[in-house]
């Protein structure tokens, strides 16, 4: 029999108590448990980046953790972006600059570059690159998204500069 426990955790800023499996990955407590679908799966050993979510603050693999270890701790997922049910100006500069097509990935480029926007990082488009290369895209071709990013740290002046 599976064992459970019960966890607190704060996910996109509400509170929540939640019975999980000792065995349920913290991506698919997310997705099956609380509904947020935003959270992909992909490979499911944390090598695509699909699953990347904020735990307190810093990008993670959703993957490679267990409910379990989210008790305590703070999550964003995907869906905490939006603003008054509007775009947030990072999700605002991917549609601008063409950075999703079929859109499996962009969330783990949203929660990856919102880390990096949290950090108060200032990064060239070569650093972004690198930043990013923790989440796989089949379809951009990554120039979309790492101008999206770039805009977003740095403003579309920090574009036009280069």
């Amino acid at each position: 029999m599976d064992e459970t426990h019960e966890i607190a955790v704060t996910v996109n800023g509400i509170r929540r108590r939640e019975c999980v499996s000792a065995r349920q990955h913290a991506a698919d407590f997310l997705r099956q448990g609380l509904g947020l679908t935003g959270t992909h799966v992909g490979c499911e050993q944390g090598v695509c980046g699909m699953c990347t979510i904020l735990l307190d603050g810093e990008a993670v693999k959703g993957c490679l953790l267990l409910a379990v270890q989210l008790d305590g701790r703070e999550v964003r997922t995907v869906e905490s972006l939006a603003e008054d049910g509007r775009l947030g100006d990072l999700q605002q500069a991917f549609k601008d600059n063409h950075a999703l097509q079929c859109g499996f990935c962009t969330p783990g480029f949203l929660m990856t570059a919102t880390a990096l926007g949290e950090s108060g990082a200032t990064l060239d488009r070569d650093q972004i690159r690198e930043e990013l290369s923790g989440v796989l895209c089949r379809c951009t071709g990554y120039e979309g998204v790492v101008t999206a990013v770039d805009e977003y740290l740095n403003g579309a002046a920090g574009e036009e500069q280069r």
